[in-house]
């Protein structure tokens, strides 16, 4: 699919066709999705009269769960924009609705590929601080009251990798804009609008820098749950075995077939045992609250 934008009246147009246009000289943007072939050998080249830069492009897949990356290269020559990418991208989108809703300031390739690139770290922030919120959420929801659950932690993964894909992708737009900020093509408002993009971009760093502790926190809280519910089930266990031994004891010594047992032939003699054994095991439980151990 090919779209063409061009300038004319101080307002941006677009057409579908190269053939539709009566003169090419005020084309500023050719936009090509799902091309044959898409060069991205290289993050960023720059020759006496063209520069070619390469990025990532997040989007979600169809299930939400998961980032795609897409490639969208950018050829900038005679200070017309031409892109290829392979999807279609919010991003191209959201800029073309500032083109139509102030195609004023837009007078060239290079402030559109300017605007392409803070529109999608734009996007980048947004998608980080969606996750911000299923982090905050899931925080709330790991609770001693509601106990862990395995897809907890399988949340707090599939999170870590998202997280993980956002900051590479950042650090992928990093590369590009620093490349980009060295060139002699993109000098004053240009320029300074890509700087403030490169802070932007560092400030996403940071904050995936906070996602994953934030997340390495949760996982230790939900790993350290999960052995206080191991404890108490062992404790359980202990204090049954325990509070049996004194009964199992007494019923052992009163199990042995010696001749001269005392209470062998005592009338009373079975339910002398029983009220033992039962004895020791309220002692033993009345014990063990006392100390605060049940």
């Amino acid at each position: 699919m090919l779209r063409v934008y061009y300038r004319r009246q101080n307002r941006v147009h677009k057409v579908q066709a190269l053939s539709q246009l009566e003169s090419q000289e005020d084309i500023i943007w050719i936009d090509l999705q799902n091309p044959t072939e898409i060069e991205s050998s290289s993050r960023y080249f720059e020759t006496d009269d063209e520069i070619i830069a390469n990025s990532n492009f997040l989007k979600f897949d169809n299930s939400g769960d998961a980032f795609i990356s897409h490639a969208v290269s950018f050829i900038l020559q005679d200070d017309v924009l031409f892109t290829y990418r392979d999807a279609d991208l919010g991003t191209f989108s959201d800029c073309v609705k500032k083109i139509k809703a102030s195609g004023r300031l837009f007078h060239s390739g290079k402030q559109i590929m300017t605007s392409l690139l803070e529109t999608d770290v734009d996007n980048d922030a947004d998608l980080l601080e969606n996750l911000g919120r299923q982090v905050g959420k899931l925080s709330r929801e790991l609770t001693f009251d509601k106990g862990p659950d395995e897809d907890v932690l399988l949340t707090i993964s599939r999170l870590q990798e998202l997280t993980m894909v956002i900051r590479q992708n950042v650090i992928d737009k990093q590369r590009v804009l620093s490349a980009i900020l060295k060139s002699q093509e993109f000098v004053g408002e240009e320029y300074e609008r890509l700087r403030v993009v490169i802070k932007d971009i560092n400030s996403l760093i940071e904050h995936t820098k906070f996602n994953f502790e934030r997340l390495e926190y949760l996982q230790n809280t939900f790993l350290g749950l999960i052995n206080i519910e191991q404890n108490k089930i062992i404790k359980i266990f202990t204090v049954a075995s325990v509070i049996f031994m004194p009964p199992t004891l007494i019923a052992s010594i009163y199990g042995m077939n010696f001749k001269f047992t005392e209470e062998f032939d005592w009338r009373y003699g079975f339910w002398f045992a029983i009220g033992l054994m039962v004895l020791s095991s309220i002692s033993t439980l009345f014990f063990f609250r006392r100390r605060g151990w049940l």
